[in-house]
């Protein structure tokens, strides 16, 4: 009976020894698992930083872009109203040249029909 007191005695004494060691593993998971939940929290916000960071970044870029663009629009604009102003400039020049010459024409020949008409008369 001793032995079998002393054997139930020793089971005790490490059953309660298993214990605390669960109860301080535990408490040092549960240790370790609040670190790993605060380092992936910054992580978190880092990544969330960076990722405004670049958005800004590219939004500017964006930006810089679109206004590049519309330089090279209003340049082209410009240049194509210019081309086109010379063409009017041509035109007008070219028109009134022709207008021109067709009052030339019709002067020398209205000159000739009077000296036919004043060749009939003398005739």
């Amino acid at each position: 009976m001793n032995t079998k007191l002393l054997v139930l005695a020793a089971a005790s004494v490490l059953a309660l020894a298993a214990c605390k060691n669960t109860a301080e593993g535990a408490k040092e998971d549960a240790a370790a698992a609040a670190a790993a939940t605060e380092q992936a929290v910054a992580d978190a916000e880092q990544a969330a930083a960076d990722a405004a960071a670049n958005t800004e970044q590219a939004a500017d870029e964006m930006a810089a872009d679109v206004a590049d663009a519309t330089d090279e629009a209003a340049a082209t604009t410009e240049s194509a109203l210019d081309s086109a102003a010379a063409s009017v400039q041509d035109a007008a020049a070219n028109t009134k040249d022709a207008v021109k010459d067709a009052a030339a024409d019709a002067a020398g020949a209205v000159k000739d029909a009077a000296a036919k008409a004043e060749e009939a008369a003398k005739n």
